[in-house]
């Protein structure tokens, strides 16, 4: 790749938004409002169940109201994204089934990643409406909201603040790689696993220009985790 924005594929006219200059806060609200409800669960006075019910209908109110007209579909490259996914799955539980114990290793488990424990009580294990929010919200909601910040505002914004102006997939190695870390950060002590997967869908959206497949993408990665967590008891993925 080189140093210069570049763009490598024409624009997909199936994956762009129409009607209207995009605004960054329909990319950047469902994203902060999303996790400033995570930052404030210990502090608003609600059952985990009742916290959990209000984070969905938030979210999913915010992105309803603000973000339609830049939520893109159909992906363009079904299967290409669907084996991406799958495999960004694979990749992420890889190092804990390959060697037990590996999460609790010091680069993983302190005080600025965190613990790879699962925050729930285990009592929401045997919530049939829980797990059913809990997948819907892991595999529809975090990968709509993910990636309209992070590959749809983010990649755009530190190559030109007027972001707009900025072809959805250009690539320069600060937005790039900025993103990737960023990305990495965000998911705690599965910060590695986050960065390969930061990478992975940065590089799919330069190759693509279609933020609907990076959409796409996550969404199997997350589904699948989704299935692990639940049929082989690994709740520690969901944080």
């Amino acid at each position: 790749m080189s140093s210069n924005p570049t763009s490598p594929h024409a624009s997909n006219s199936r994956n762009k938004p129409a009607g209207g200059e995009l605004l960054a806060f329909d990319y950047i609200a469902p994203f902060a409002i999303f996790v400033g409800l995570l930052a404030l669960r210990r502090v608003i006075p609600l059952t985990p169940e009742l916290f959990a019910s209000l984070r969905f209908v938030v979210v999913t109110a915010t992105l309803a109201v603000f973000s339609p007209r830049v939520i893109p579909w159909p992906p363009a490259f079904l299967l290409g994204t669907i084996v991406l996914g799958a495999a960004l799955f694979g990749i992420w539980i890889g190092p804990d089934v390959l060697w037990p114990g590996y999460r609790d290793f010091w680069l993983f488990h302190n005080s600025l990643t965190g613990a790879a424990a699962s925050s729930l009580p285990p009592r929401f294990k045997a919530n049939a409406f829980f797990i059913a929010l809990r997948v819907v919200e892991s595999t529809v909601l975090v990968p709509i909201v993910e990636e309209l910040f992070w590959r749809g505002w983010l990649l755009r914004w530190l190559i030109r603040s007027h972001f707009q102006s900025v072809e959805p997939g250009t690539y320069t190695p600060f937005s790039f790689w900025a993103v990737a870390v960023l990305f990495a950060f965000e998911h705690g002590p599965y910060w590695e696993v986050g960065l390969i997967a930061g990478v992975a869908y940065n590089w799919w959206m330069v190759h693509t220009r279609s933020l609907a497949d990076c959409i796409l993408a996550h969404a199997v990665t997350n589904g699948l985790l989704a299935a692990y967590v639940l049929l082989f008891d690994k709740w520690q993925y969901w944080l």
